[in-house]
């Protein structure tokens, strides 16, 4: 038997690789001779540099940038194993993880971290980037990665701006005369599981903003300013970010990437598949196992899941999930995807579920491969 254990994070109790060894434990309990690739995914968000970089033997280079509220900290870039592309995982530099809950704030917090990291992998001499956008404390539209890049942003007085969400609605001049000219000459590949627009109610702010810590007065303003910065770099470079899908990601960064530095935006699963040259490990596989924190209706929209399910449809594979919970109202559309949907979630409280997930993932994997395995074929 040849399975692929191709799982997502389990946000918040296990890295995908740390699931995938969970779930390759609980498969070989069952099938001892089986044979096993384990390729742990990501949709772009957290865990991609880890997914990319392991997938392609690739490794790591560190560098000392400013994290969301300005303080140094050491971030991990990622080179692939074709030694030419380059990886910036934004939450590396600018993620939520890296504060406290007391610590969120959209109105100072800065993207300027992320900035540093693709100037890094400029000055080493990368001009293939792949940015994974996921996971952000920043609602600042990309602005502080721009400063870091070059751009100066300056307020109707023409005093230099410190870039984060409360300073959009204070810009009166962009500048970008001293944007670093070497993007010109470096494709940007933005990975991303997002698709909302950069404003609006369904924009970056009013979707994400709350689950950053910004109150309902803060969100109204939050989205001015980034209305604001829309209209400016509509102005300033002629391209409409406004209702760009996936624009809004991470707090707007990726509409900063895509009118200033020539990025494209792809599915971040898509990406991160393509990248591992997934496709080249389907052969003659029996059976492929994936999973994540929580299976739920938002799977459903290009999250890592559904993308591996697509493309191990095209190779006529059973997917199988073992997740840490699963919704219940989409279970049913969930079936049209995959040969069974299982989940750890056993009715134990969350925190003792989060504490041992490692062993109750194996549990629970070996208990679905147990079945009839005619089942799932």
């Amino acid at each position: 038997m040849k399975v692929i254990v191709a799982p997502d994070a389990f946000k918040g109790s296990l890295t995908a690789e740390e699931a995938a060894v969970a779930m390759e434990r609980g498969v070989k309990k069952v099938f001892p001779e089986a044979e096993i690739i384990c390729l742990p995914v990501a949709d772009g968000g957290e865990g991609t540099l880890e997914s990319l970089v392991s997938a392609t033997n690739g490794r790591y280079k560190t560098f000392t940038v400013h994290d969301p509220l300005g303080r140094l900290i050491k971030a991990r870039l990622g080179i692939l194993g074709d030694g030419e592309t380059a990886v910036v995982e934004l939450a590396q530099a600018s993620g939520i993880t890296l504060l406290t809950d007391d610590e969120l704030d959209l109105m100072k917090a800065s993207t300027y971290g992320t900035g540093e990291l693709i100037r890094y992998a400029l000055d080493e001499g990368y001009r293939k980037l792949i940015v994974g956008l996921g996971g952000s404390a920043t609602n600042d539209g990309g602005t502080g990665l721009l400063e870091a890049l070059g751009v100066r942003f300056l307020d109707c007085e023409g005093k230099l701006l410190k870039m984060s969400g409360y300073s959009l609605s204070h810009i009166d001049i962009i500048d970008v005369s001293q944007l670093d000219k070497r993007l010109k000459s470096t494709d940007i590949l933005i990975a991303s599981d997002v698709e909302n627009p950069l404003v609006g109610v369904s924009g970056a702010t009013h979707i994400f903003g709350p689950q950053k810590g910004a109150d309902a007065k803060q969100v109204e303003f939050l989205d001015a300013g980034m209305l604001h910065f829309a209209d400016e770099t509509e102005r300033l470079v002629g391209k409409r970010l406004h209702d760009v899908r996936g624009a809004g990601a991470a707090g707007g960064t990726a509409g900063a990437l895509l009118a200033y530095c020539g990025a494209r935006l792809e599915s971040g699963i898509a990406v991160v598949l393509r990248a591992m040259d997934f496709v080249q490990h389907l052969s003659s596989v029996d059976v492929l196992l994936t999973g994540e924190g929580k299976t739920d209706l938002q799977t459903l929209n290009g999250k890592a899941l559904i993308g591996v399910a697509r493309l191990a449809a095209e190779h006529g594979i059973p997917v199988i999930v073992v997740s840490g919970a699963v919704e219940e109202v989409a279970r049913e559309q969930l079936t049209e995807w995959f040969a069974g949907v299982y989940e750890v979630d056993d009715g134990r409280p969350l925190a003792e579920l989060m504490a041992n997930a490692s062993e109750l993932l194996t549990r629970r994997t070996e208990e679905v491969f147990s079945l009839d395995f005619n089942f799932f074929l």
